[in-house]
């Protein structure tokens, strides 16, 4: 007898991303589809119809996660060109060097990963790349990414310094490594599988200007079973100026439920603490560096043509004038026709959000930001900025969800790596590292509401809630199975769960110990 179902999936903890409490229930599954769900047991002839069963006990079954603002292109430059992971000397990177560059004879420049300034002086290397390499473009990336090691021939050529060694700086060489297939094919399905591992089914990536041709490998993957991450992309303008022609493009390429066009994204100020951020109550000195009257012009000229933007913001004087344009912007009934979105957000006016949640503006936030460093400098750092009084309304989700504001998780990966279990710990319970309190509480989320973040609101930022986001009769099968009940863990332990599979349109494309992540 032919099978009805490809799966049966049987919870006794059971999050729908629609109810805040989970229950007992049974999902069906028929190709990429959930065409059943119902709460209690399935019957027998429920069973007898299912190729797989599935049963989970103390685990918790929810939607597949959704990070809304990634950078592949940066997590690739961990792994670009050759490894320098162990190399003490300038000999022993010249030969590294010579290695790769007969194995591989790169057009562009010589590249590599994961050098160590504390094991091979920067000085010394970059002598060696000049009298060694003089013709010949190097850039060696820092296992952190903080800075590189590179010859003047790469400086010339690409236009930035071992002391600019950023994404924004360094995109000039993207071109070159997002088109070496033999790298970039390995290098992508190992980021799926890591997203995978990390409950992750969907990813909204920020690539650069027209993403130098990393489209056109996506539109090969699309309808492929090599596709295990939907990947909605952007396009943030650093070497050219907002794009529509090529926006048009993209939108008219990708119209699937996989892979998309999503907008537009850029930056405005900088972090707060490094006195960058733009505030209503400036620091003292602080001048205006940012162009919102150029930034309003292409938010409303990609607006007439229902594009979105995601403008990142810190301050509470960059969020405002964001306010302030998203405001100018096309509406139905009182509410965004197109999903505009701020990310980041970390300090905000109270006002501002009101207004944001009222024409419906969508936060795409930071939820683990919190771990980057310790209690003691985090705390510190508000204070010798904005003050104690100000910095009240740090981090404050509890206002955004409260205002109406769409939530959506975000990590700006690989700044970070998605983790519900430490955003559980840092934004539901408020903790930090070194600090056995918790830090304004007042402004911290519901577990339930943080879930919700992570899933049906990242498809909302996306406009795919019809299709995605919760676990429902009719909706593509996104789901994310943890190891324990995130909803009943307190969250001070919330950092040790861990997931234990991951369903992507249908197919399992991650169980607990099926790779080894690479960071």
């Amino acid at each position: 007898m032919k099978k009805r179902f490809s799966k049966v999936i049987i919870a006794k903890h059971l999050f729908d991303g629609i109810n805040e409490k989970d229950y007992e229930g049974y999902l069906c599954l028929s190709g990429n589809h959930i065409v059943e769900k119902k709460a209690g047991k399935p019957e027998k002839d429920i069973l007898n119809q299912a190729q797989e069963v599935l049963n989970f006990r103390d685990e918790l079954v929810m939607p597949g996660i959704t990070d809304t603002h990634t950078f592949f292109t940066g997590y690739a430059i961990y792994h670009v060109g050759a490894d320098f992971s162990k190399v003490t000397d300038n000999e022993e990177g010249c030969c590294i060097l010579r290695k790769y560059e007969q194995k591989r004879h790169p057009e562009g420049a010589l590249l590599g990963h994961g050098w160590n300034p504390e094991m091979w002086d920067r000085q010394n290397g970059e002598e060696m790349l000049e009298e060694k390499f003089p013709n010949k473009a190097v850039i060696i990336f820092s296992a952190d990414r903080s800075c590189c090691i590179m010859n003047q021939k790469a400086r010339n050529i690409y236009q930035f310094s071992a002391e600019t060694c950023y994404p924004e700086s360094y995109y000039r060489i993207m071109r070159e490594y997002l088109n070496d297939r033999e790298f970039i094919k390995k290098e992508f399905s190992d980021y799926m599988k890591m997203m995978n591992s990390r409950g992750v089914t969907t990813v909204k990536e920020m690539g650069f200007d027209d993403f130098y041709g990393f489209t056109d490998y996506l539109k090969e993957l699309e309808d492929s079973e090599d596709l295990n991450l939907r990947t909605f992309f952007m396009s943030q303008p650093v070497g050219e100026g907002m794009n529509l022609v090529y926006a048009r493009r993209m939108r008219e390429q990708f119209t699937g439920n996989k892979i998309r066009f999503s907008g537009f994204n850029r930056m405005t100020d900088g972090t707060i603490a490094s006195y960058k951020g733009d505030l209503k109550e400036p620091y003292e000195n602080q001048e205006d560096p940012v162009p919102y009257e150029e930034i309003e012009k292409d938010v409303l000229a990609a607006d007439a043509e229902d594009f979105r933007w995601s403008l990142h913001a810190q301050g509470d004087g960059a969020v405002g004038k964001i306010t302030e344009i998203y405001q100018k912007c096309k509406k139905v009934q009182g509410k965004l026709r197109n999903r505009h979105a701020i990310t980041d957000m970390e300090f905000t006016d109270p006002k501002d959000l009101e207004i944001l949640g009222r024409i419906g503006v969508t936060a795409e936030l930071y939820f683990q930001i919190m771990s980057l460093d310790p209690a003691d400098v985090l705390i510190n750092n508000i204070k010798q900025t904005i003050g104690t009084e100000r910095g009240k309304y740090y981090w404050n989700r509890r206002k955004m969800q409260d205002s109406g504001m769409n939530l959506s998780g975000a990590t700006d990966l690989p700044l970070l790596l998605t983790s519900i279990p430490e955003s559980i710990y840092y934004s539901c319970g408020g903790y930090m590292d070194g600090r056995a309190e918790a830090f304004q509480s007042e402004n911290t989320l519901t577990v339930p509401e943080l879930l919700k973040a992570w899933t049906i609101g990242g498809q909302k930022n996306l406009g795919m809630e019809e299709v995605l986001g919760t676990l429902e009769e009719g909706k593509l099968a996104d789901i994310t199975v943890f190891d324990r009940n995130l909803l009943e863990i307190n969250p001070v332990d919330a950092r040790d769960a861990r997931v234990v599979m991951t369903i992507m349109d249908g197919r399992t494309v991650f169980t607990e110990n099926s790779q080894t992540e690479k960071n």
